[in-house]
């Protein structure tokens, strides 16, 4: 079924108002009352279309991820499908990188909205099995499940945070690409 027009432009309004409020304010300090006044809808509307705070970040999230997760899966390699497994992990673990480091107040956000269960979140998900099942092509001897965690371990938001003020994206791309590369036992 179609989403109807007035929805979709509310979703959108509501997608840019919490995105220009992580831009202004500490994810902490951001309400959905917040989030509905800069969208210039009510409260309830924020509330139906994502059900909370835990909903509307991972959407905001999801949105964000839906250019890797294309590439990913139908995208040219060594992203995308038919590359090496090595090369495809570095690959991935490189636009992680750019993707967290554009988004630190976004993931910030959405660790705090997910707190008891990160691993839950869809696109967290997503990542995590893309992950696993390279690291089960290069080690199929290792906990790939275990490994996959301990990479994604790399793009929390506060580390994320701390590694980019001393260093920038560089750094941090160096630093996850180095784990991946001993975790997967990547030449």
């Amino acid at each position: 079924m179609a989403e109807r027009a007035d929805a979709a432009r509310n979703r959108q309004a509501i997608l840019q108002a919490a995105d220009k409020l992580l831009r202004d304010h500490e994810p902490g300090h951001i309400s959905l009352d917040q989030v509905a006044a800069t969208a210039g809808v009510g409260k309830g509307t924020v509330f139906r279309r994502f059900g909370s705070r835990t909903g509307l970040f991972q959407e905001l999230l999801a949105e964000r991820a839906a250019r890797l997760g294309a590439a990913v899966e139908s995208g040219p390699p060594p992203l995308g499908p038919g590359g090496p497994p090595g090369q495809r992990l570095l690959a991935f673990v490189d636009e992680l990188a750019l993707l967290a480091a554009q988004n630190i107040r976004l993931i910030a956000a959405h660790e705090r909205a997910c707190g008891a269960d990160p691993h839950s979140d869809p696109t967290y998900q997503r990542w995590h099995r893309h992950l696993r099942g390279l690291l089960s092509e290069l080690r199929p001897d290792a906990d790939a499940d275990f490994l996959a965690h301990i990479v994604l371990g790399g793009y929390n938001g506060e580390l994320v945070r701390r590694i980019t003020a001393s260093g920038g994206v560089p750094r941090l791309r160096i630093a996850v690409r180095d784990l991946a590369q001993r975790v997967g036992d990547v030449d």
